[in-house]
């Protein structure tokens, strides 16, 4: 296979950068051991005299000035937050400062420096506690949002909630609100402390509480009333169902059937068991609940005052996958047709509205929904390309930058304190000053620190400077040419489709080569630390340990050993091979053995994980576009399957192991 590329990048990056204005500062070291120092509190270890006038001496200001609060008067804090304001540490800077002076009780003073509602949950506790005597409504307001949750918040909100709680704004029902909420999470702690907070009005409510949590079914025996004027029975009855519907969905769904003519409920609570009785229904393919999924799904509705689980655009979705599953055509198309409009035009539902009108034999009508689709740079858009015989359309925007743009960005603060940063090895304080410069820029300017990215060579900042800028047609810098002779290699000598391994990379980590996920997966390909020493110990090399495999030439080797092995497994099919990748083959074998004989794009739609389904949809439809970059940014002769893999049965047949 022949990969090329269309510009010899690193000559033209080579040929921008010497244009560039030498960043490099004699007293950079002093800057490095001056933010050491101020981190540590060491002042006595700096030499003020060196750092003056650098890039960075705002970072030492700041760790100075944080270190005086809550001390400090917020008209020093206001002035280093204008004096930094295109810098992170404006914002940095304000919320230390309301968390300190919210600590201290300096409420004056936080107000003085807080502009609006903080995002952090602490902070706005502190906020709202600042406000009890100055704005008392807005804080109850605030207060009850916070308040109503299902988990334990910050130490910050206890005097708060105790004020709020002290004053009346927080009410022995809205304890029991927040009591069925934590009893829905199994938050059993809280819900102990809670409970502990109710009067004897509640008694009978908390019994009924206690019955059910040892037994769901009592449910249909509990009081229609609970709590004072009955405000109890949407709360509570909302938070049974929850659990009921989870532990066995047909008998909650009897259940309810029994006890909806005989409740009084809030639109919210009725809204919120429903949904969850729709959802599990369709997920577990509950058939004895399909007719009344069926009956009440269309006449669902939104509730205003809280975000409900499950939005109706969901469950909608939710149920034409149920038709597809059940190759239901004339299903599919009766339910898309009940999505919003916005959903109805998504390429993925034209495709398969044009599905469905082929199988029913409205030929006309297929095409035009196929061509709908076919104009969108997606799986669904170039499968539906696919069924048309057409190339994919990839939307793909030219970027050019002047040489005065690229002079003018070079130049920007923003810019060379991220270069400053770079060089004294801060790359996330570098990440945070970059990606702020981007939010603030206009189309234009974050167009130039895309390209400025791209000429540095900064493959994973340029991936999210395109994101953070919103620039999604910009395909030659989404999908760069990093490590691209790493994968052409480890592509040839492992027989893998190096776009394929381009497309893994670019989903998995964005070509961070120290990406960390949470679960423990390491590096561009995402390897577990487990998996990478039983790779090596396959290969025969030593085990490249929790950091070797950070390595981006290890990572890639190891990376395409295993995607080899997983293409090995499913007779070359790179549809349930990346599959594997991202579930685990044992889940992949699961389900070609439980499903029945189904194209490609049926088995993707019923792959029941959404990250999984996601996955492999954005893997395929990346290796194509890599391609296609490859060619010049032309997709003739571009296919995101093979032939073969478009017409594979995609059922046990699939397994090379049997």
């Amino acid at each position: 296979m022949s990969l090329r590329f269309p510009v010899p990048w690193r000559a033209l990056a080579t040929a921008t950068l010497c244009c560039l204005p030498l960043l490099g500062q004699a007293d950079d070291r002093s800057m490095r051991d001056a933010l050491h120092a101020a981190r540590a509190g060491d002042w006595h270890k700096i030499d003020e005299a060196a750092i003056a006038g650098h890039e960075l001496a705002g970072y030492v200001a700041y760790h100075r000035l944080r270190n005086r609060l809550p001390d400090a008067e917020p008209r020093r804090v206001l002035s280093f937050i204008e004096r930094h304001a295109d810098s992170p540490l404006a914002g940095w800077m304000r919320g230390q400062a309301i968390d300190r002076y919210g600590d201290a009780g300096r409420h004056a003073d936080l107000l003085e420096i807080a502009d609006g509602e903080p995002e952090d949950t602490a902070r706005r506790c502190h906020y709202y506690t600042a406000l009890l005597d100055r704005d008392p409504a807005t804080a109850a307001e605030g207060g009850r949002r916070l308040w109503r949750v299902g988990h334990s918040q910050p130490e910050a909100c206890d005097s708060l909630f105790n004020t709020l709680r002290a004053r009346g704004a927080i009410d022995e029902q809205r304890v029991w609100e927040r009591q069925m909420l934590a009893w829905q999470a199994g938050e059993s702690g809280l819900v102990a402390y809670l409970g502990r907070l109710l009067g004897s009005r509640w008694q009978d409510p908390l019994d009924a509480q206690a019955r059910v949590q040892r037994d769901f079914s009592a449910v249909t025996a509990a009081p229609a009333c609970m709590g004072p004027e009955c405000r109890g029975s949407g709360p509570f009855f909302a938070a049974a169902l929850h659990g009921y519907v989870r532990a066995d969905t047909r008998e909650a769904l009897a259940a309810w059937r029994r006890l909806a003519p005989r409740l009084s409920l809030d639109a919210e609570y009725r809204r919120a068991i429903e949904g969850d009785l729709i959802f599990y229904s369709l997920v577990r393919d509950v058939d004895a609940n399909r007719a009344w999924v069926d009956a009440v799904l269309p006449k669902l509705e939104e509730p205003h005052a809280v975000k409900p689980a499950f939005s109706r655009s969901e469950l909608l979705e939710l149920r034409v996958r149920t038709a597809l599953a059940d190759r239901d055509w004339r299903g599919v198309l009766d339910w898309t047709q009940r999505l919003p409009d916005e959903n109805r035009r998504d390429e993925r539902w034209q495709y398969w509205q044009a599905r469905a009108l082929e199988r029913l034999g409205d030929k006309s009508a297929a095409e035009r929904a196929y061509a709908a689709a076919a104009g969108e740079r997606s799986f669904y858009g170039f499968a539906a390309a696919d069924r048309l015989g057409r190339d994919y359309s990839l939307n793909m925007e030219r970027n050019p930058v002047d040489s005065a743009d690229r002079e003018r960005v070079s130049r920007w603060p923003a810019v060379r304190r991220t270069e400053a940063l770079l060089r004294i090895n801060e790359p996330g304080l570098a990440a945070s000053e970059w990606y702020m410069a981007v939010r603030r820029a206009s189309p234009h300017d974050a167009r130039a620190l895309g390209d400025y990215a791209h000429q540095r060579g900064w493959n994973a900042r340029l991936v999210q400077t395109t994101i953070v800028g919103q620039l999604w047609d910009a395909l030659e810098w989404r999908f760069p040419e990093a490590y691209r002779d790493d994968f052409l290699e480890w592509g040839r000598r492992t027989g893998v489709d190096p776009y394929l391994l381009m497309g893994i990379a670019r989903r998995e980590s964005a070509y961070n080569p120290e990406a960390l996920s949470p679960a423990g997966a390491r590096g561009l390909m995402q390897l577990m630390p487990a998996t990478a020493t039983q790779l090596a110990r396959q290969l025969g090399i030593p085990d490249p340990g929790a950091y070797g495999i950070l390595d981006p030439q290890t990572n890639i080797r190891l990376g395409s050993t295993y995607i080899r092995d997983m293409l090995e497994r499913y007779r070359g099919n790179r549809l349930a091979a990346t599959a594997a990748y991202n579930a685990g083959p044992g889940r992949v074998d699961r389900w070609l053995r439980g499903s029945a004989t189904v194209p490609f794009d049926l088995f993707v739609e019923s792959i029941p994980f959404r990250e999984t389904r996601h996955y492999v949809q954005a893997v395929l439809t990346y290796r194509a576009i890599f391609e296609s970059l490859a060619n010049g940014g032309n997709s003739e002769g571009v296919s995101m399957l093979t032939q073969a893999e478009k017409t594979a049965r995609y059922d046990s047949s699939l397994l090379a192991r049997q």
